[in-house]
């Protein structure tokens, strides 16, 4: 597969996604509203928000829920994810996330911004270097 190249209109339109999807965020305990925009490979977008609970290990992240919503669509082949925060420096995916997406593509790009427009761009190979693999 050729390598993808992340164009700026198409990274712009997951920033607004991820925006949106984020003011829908259930976070009452920590305040920590998260957005998550994923592109499939056929160029559906999936936004989804972070979704807290009382018991916080139930708590469910914006980029899984973007995953499982994409799954549910019949959507496994993923070319890029922004996620948005209101971080003073934008933050990545926790272990759990990276290990979900790494489970559809190890190649992802990951784009991970904040509020104040700041932007860092990495790919997910190099966030999880040595992914769990259940041999599929």
């Amino acid at each position: 597969m050729k390598a993808f190249s992340l164009d700026q209109q198409t990274l712009e339109t997951l920033l607004e996604r991820a925006r949106q999807a984020r003011a829908h965020a259930y976070a009452p305990y920590s305040k920590y509203c998260v957005g998550a925009a994923l592109l499939c490979e056929g160029g559906e977008i999936f936004a989804a928000c972070n979704v807290e609970n009382a018991s916080f290990g139930l708590t469910i992240c914006a980029e899984r829920n973007a995953v499982a919503m994409a799954v549910a669509h019949g959507n496994t082949r993923f070319l890029a994810v922004v996620i948005i925060t209101d971080d003073e420096k934008p933050a990545t995916p926790c272990g759990a996330c990276r290990q979900v997406l790494g489970e559809f593509a190890r190649d992802l790009t990951v784009v991970v911004a904040n509020l104040t427009g700041q932007i860092i761009r990495y790919k997910l190979a190099d966030l999880i270097p040595y992914p769990f693999s259940g041999g599929a």
